[in-house]
């Protein structure tokens, strides 16, 4: 470990140690994990981990959720936000993600003021703030606070640190909700998203680590890891993927020849940014 990554780890150290008790929007992602697990370390049964169960996340995620708490005795509550019955989410305008936020971490304030925890802690780290992230705004409003982000940890330093510590998802790939794999301006529905969950979870059986399944009307544009082009075009692997989403209702399945790319749907708002 370098000087700096220690600094900035003790720096994360003494938050944590400050505020006494914590809850941690929990969805078992590379940043909330190692944030969970700092705090459960440093706090013990002072740390409360909130995960929200809903149709943007996979079921792998809220499984691999639980699964952690179980392992590490961490307390978790999983609360289920019915975050599509909001109109102004749904109709999935570019600040989307705001409403979505403001809404998600309402119910998870609430829920930590049940258990006597005033302070609410997210996983955003200090790489979230180059791309445009209107959810960014509904935690400042909220006063949630971004511990990872207030150290100075980037998304590799986290990594890093959690391979250090042992943490499973020091290598995971980077995973955002399936709503943003809709393009703006198409509603947002259960339905959609049971889709691209299924298409995802095709590529990932067939062994592609980061992908994504772009939903762009009857379309579905993939993107996976740009040494991962290559076997995407071997004919029998996109005559399976062809076919398997097809079945699920897609007309047309392509790949994107620039490969995946974080918050690729964000293109079109470059007027926005």
């Amino acid at each position: 470990m370098t000087a700096e990554l220690l600094r900035k780890k003790e720096k994360l150290a003494e938050q944590i140690l400050s505020l006494g008790k914590i809850a941690v929007a929990f969805s078992a992602g590379v940043d909330s994990t190692f944030l969970l697990k700092m705090c459960s370390d440093i706090l013990g049964g002072s740390a409360l981990a909130l995960t929200c169960v809903s149709p943007l996340t996979p079921v792998r995620e809220q499984s691999a959720a639980a699964e952690f708490c179980r392992e590490n005795g961490i307390k978790q509550i999983v609360i289920s936000p019915d975050l599509l019955s909001l109109d102004v989410f749904a109709e999935n305008p570019p600040d989307r993600c705001y409403h979505c936020k403001k809404a998600l971490f309402c119910a998870i304030v609430r829920e930590a003021e049940k258990e006597g925890i005033n302070t609410v802690a997210d996983g955003s780290n200090a790489d979230d703030t180059g791309d445009y992230r209107p959810g960014m705004r509904a935690l400042e409003e909220l006063g949630v606070i971004s511990p990872l982000k207030e150290a100075g940890l980037t998304k590799a330093d986290i990594r890093a640190l959690s391979k250090e510590m042992g943490l499973p998802t020091w290598s995971k790939p980077s995973y955002a909700c399936l709503a943003t794999r809709i393009e703006y301006g198409e509603p947002v529905t259960a339905g959609k998203l049971g889709i691209i969950e299924k298409a995802e979870q095709k590529l990932f059986e067939l062994g592609f680590t980061q992908a994504r399944v772009r939903m762009h009307g009857s379309l579905a544009r993939i993107e996976v890891d740009k040494d991962s082009l290559c076997r995407l075009a071997d004919e029998k692997t996109a005559g399976e993927i062809n076919s398997y989403l097809r079945s699920l209702g897609f007309l047309y399945v392509t790949a994107d020849l620039a490969g995946y790319e974080s918050g690729s749907m964000n293109r079109a708002l470059a007027g926005i940014k």
